[in-house]
């Protein structure tokens, strides 16, 4: 699965983190953050799969699409 803006703007807010640190843990430039979540551009799927994995290290989880609508929530 691969995430969405709003659930990498919702992974961020669950966990307190701004753009630059998600930059710093995801090894991402920040302008390409502010530009994905923006709906600016789509980041390479390299990239995308490097924001989501420094999201889950941090303890969120993706939640697929399953007839509610894709998510993000914090891991037990």
């Amino acid at each position: 699965m691969r995430a969405s803006s709003a659930q990498c703007r919702a992974g961020r807010a669950l966990i307190g983190w701004s753009q630059d640190q998600l930059a710093t843990a995801s090894k991402v430039a920040k302008t390409t953050i502010a530009n994905f979540e923006a709906g600016k551009r789509t980041p390479y799927d390299r990239t995308l799969l490097d924001l989501q994995a420094a999201l889950e290290a941090a303890g969120v989880e993706f939640i697929p699409e399953n007839g509610g609508g894709a998510g993000v929530r914090l891991k037990k």
